[in-house]
């Protein structure tokens, strides 16, 4: 199964053309044939190679759905680094070029380490760690289409510095702006001005998945590249440039470009993508030596002056010193990347596709105006909230369920777009953060709902009706109380529910029960329209309520268990059969194998002793991992190498032990599965909790504390 990040072949392609494109800027191979025709491949057609690269990065670095700075920081630790080494790389040449005999020494170092490199190609490095950083940062806070928005009027700043500047220097005090601006950094071809833009661009395409299709894309980007010679060429011929980077219609022209890009299948390529980087950084340093040899051999006709010459020369060098730095390096880290990080001791897998399916599944199981309205609680049942809620936001699901106000707003910083509802229970001291963050409150009794309006804050509400549970809610029957909620002017109802206690079994005692309790709900809902009040969107179904009363007519059906691909106990009978997906899995590593002779016992209390000699793995699993103590002792079982072992002894917060007698060729580093989507139906969920005398519901809620999840997604 591949990950996430391992279906961009067009992509790493493109990084090799790119990075050729980029030496094409710095050698002009058509000078020598045409002025024009270099003008046109150097300064137009090459020009989409750094916006490429920049697209790149933030197609996987920004994102709304952002836990936290980690992966930004990440991003600009390494580019920094590589920024330093390329530093020291090129000191030499800059001691020969006198780089450090000049005025004002100190100042010109800062300006061209913030922004215009030391080296004249090092400035995209900067740039990169700027721009994405303020990308990033847009995103999070305003959201694409006002990041978007922002970083466009940055661009257009930038570009009436750069190709527009003619028009620029004719208004006085628009070029008393751009002389301010050129005391500070050479060019606006910078992280603030030209790459934050891109950076925006990458990550929008990245989380929209509905792509153009790949005629729309090429035709797209043709028409954006001609736009973008015309334009290009105008300019040239008005000389109207103070540089000729920035054009209007290189945006367009970077979008369908990176779109056609994604239609390109094939296997990706790590070499091509460490050997672009090494072609992009040792480019000018090749340049130079190519020079030094023409003149040591007297061949500077040859390898010089004619410029394609020259540009084969330096690319053929520059590729070849890449793909051999790109080659030591990888094998220099296979070891380190031969395992996914995280999965060194045990470990959650969530297998998004299955989410995805099951997702569909059930939402064409509903009535044709009823949403899924998928629960988060409990980091979404164990499955880890961040992945799944950011997933099921992409695909299209606009409405989510959590049961405290944290979990809630821990969703919108994540970057969750849609209604989220609030189940439980919220203190009214905590109004404020309600409305900031656009949540929707349950109110749980009229009690609650008085002192939520005392506090003068409009809110979102939905109110929930106590029709037989009696667990939280307005008592169905109380139609003065209901009414004088919606009368709240603080108040804003945007729904009305309640909860099916026992819809999951289909026992006659408990479907009379469940049929009286969605009588009186909709009672309620006809008294209501009788009065002449206005009806808000309906929901009762959790996953049961759909399940065994799929033709309720609803609004919204609140979807947990279902969601995730199991049932609450093996035994559970439903009268909808849908195709349903496992989502989680949960896995160990073997890190120690022991023998053990009979009559040696294992574990606290010596509570196995082997009755004939035995093999013993160790399992760096336990109750401090979620894993139910009480399936110690042969009550639970593990899978390694297709075989089902039991496990051995009392099961400790750390670590637990299997009988791995008879099972051929298990070797530390091996993978157990202790509740597996696809292994053997004894490792179901359901069929582990039960034997834990549990439910699904509460085995899988957990797991999770400190187990690292793993995200598996085939395109």
């Amino acid at each position: 199964m591949k990950t996430m990040n391992q279906r961009y072949a067009g992509i790493d392609y493109f990084r090799m053309i790119a990075a050729l494109l980029v030496i094409t800027i710095h050698t002009s191979p058509l000078l020598a044939l045409s002025e024009t025709g270099d003008f046109i491949l150097t300064r137009i057609i090459a020009r989409v190679a750094v916006p490429f690269f920049f697209m790149t990065s933030g197609f996987f670095l920004i994102s709304r759905y952002a836990r936290n700075t980690e992966k930004l920081r990440a991003f600009v630790r390494s580019t920094l680094q590589i920024y330093g080494i390329a530093i020291l790389i090129y000191i030499p040449i800059n001691l020969y070029n006198g780089y450090f005999s000049g005025n004002h020494l100190l100042p010109n170092i800062l300006k061209d380490i913030l922004f215009d490199g030391t080296m004249y190609h090092l400035w995209y490095l900067p740039a990169a760690a700027l721009g994405g950083t303020i990308a990033w940062y847009l995103v999070r806070k305003a959201d694409y289409m006002r990041a978007i928005v922002i970083t466009l009027g940055l661009y257009l700043v930038g570009l009436f510095g750069d190709s527009y500047y003619g028009i620029a220097e004719t208004i006085p005090e628009i070029h008393s702006f751009y002389d301010l601006i050129f005391q500070v950094t050479d060019y606006t071809r910078n992280g603030i001005f030209y790459a934050p833009i891109f950076f925006v661009l990458g990550g929008y395409i990245a989380e929209h998945p509905k792509k153009l299709s790949s005629v729309q894309s090429v035709c797209g980007f043709s028409v954006s590249l001609g736009l973008m010679l015309g334009e290009a060429l105008t300019l040239h011929d008005y000389d109207l440039q103070r540089h000729d980077s920035m054009y209007l219609f290189l945006l367009p022209c970077m979008f369908f470009l990176f779109h056609t890009l994604l239609h390109c299948k094939g296997k990706c390529s790590r070499l091509f993508r460490t050997s672009a980087l090494v072609i992009y950084i040792m480019h000018p340093m090749v340049i130079v030596g190519v020079r030094w040899i023409a003149k040591l051999l007297h061949m500077q006709n040859l390898l010089v002056n004619n410029s394609l010459m020259h540009f084969f020369v330096v690319s053929l060098t520059s590729a070849a010193i890449g793909i051999t730095a790109a080659e030591i390096w990888n094998r220099c880290d296979y070891g380190k990347r031969k395992r996914i990080h995280g999965t060194d001791r045990a470990w959650i897998e969530i297998d998004l596709n299955n989410l995805e399916h099951n997702a569909k599944e059930l939402q064409q199981a509903m009535p044709p105006k009823c949403s899924l309205m998928a629960v988060m609680k409990a980091e979404a049942y164990g499955h880890n909230a961040f992945a799944v809620s950011t997933h099921l936001n992409k695909i299209g699901v606009k409405s989510f369920a959590v049961a405290t106000i944290d979990e809630g707003i821990s969703l919108r910083k994540y970057g969750i777009r849609g209604e989220i509802l609030i189940l439980g229970y919220t203190d009214v001291h905590r109004v404020r953060d309600l409305k900031k963050y656009g949540l929707t409150q349950t109110v749980v009794s009229f009690e609650h709902a008085r002192t939520l309006n005392q506090q003068n804050i409009g809110l979102k509400v939905h109110i929930k009706i106590d029709t037989g549970m009696h667990r939280l809610g307005i008592p169905y029957d109380d139609f003065s109380e209901i009414k004088k909620v919606f009368a709240m002017k603080n108040l804003n109802v945007y729904g009305i529910y309640t909860h099916l206690c026992c819809s999951d079994s289909l026992l006659p005692d408990h479907v009379a029960f469940t049929e009286e309790q969605i009588h009186r709900f909709f009672r309620l809902i006809d008294l209501m329209k009788h009065n002449n009040m206005s009806v808000p969107k309906l929901h009762m179904q959790s996953s049961y309520g759909l399940l065994n009363y799929p033709e309720l007519q609803c609004d919204y059906a609140r979807i947990g268990i279902a969601l995730y691909g199991v049932l609450s106990t093996p035994d559970y009978n439903t009268a909808l059969k849908l195709d349903l997906r496992p989502v989680l899995s949960l896995k160990a590593r073997v890190v120690h194998i022991q023998n053990i002779c009979k009559g040696e016992s294992v574990g606290y209390g010596r509570a196995f002793t082997a009755k004939k000699d035995c093999r013993i793995a160790i399992l760096p699993i336990g109750y401090g991992d979620g894993f139910p103590r009480n399936l110690s002792c042969g009550k639970g079982y593990a899978q390694i190498r297709n075989h089902l072992v039991p496990i051995v002894g009392r099961i400790c917060m750390d670590q637990l032990a299997v009988d791995i007698t008879g099972v051929e060729n298990v070797a530390i580093g091996d993978t157990a599965i202790m509740i597996g989507s696809d292994a053997a139906a004894e490792l179901s969920a359901p069929i582990v909790a039960d034997n834990s005398d549990s439910i699904s519901n509460e085995l899988l809620c957990r797991m999770g504390a400190r187990l690292p999840v793993i995200e598996r997604l085939v395109p």
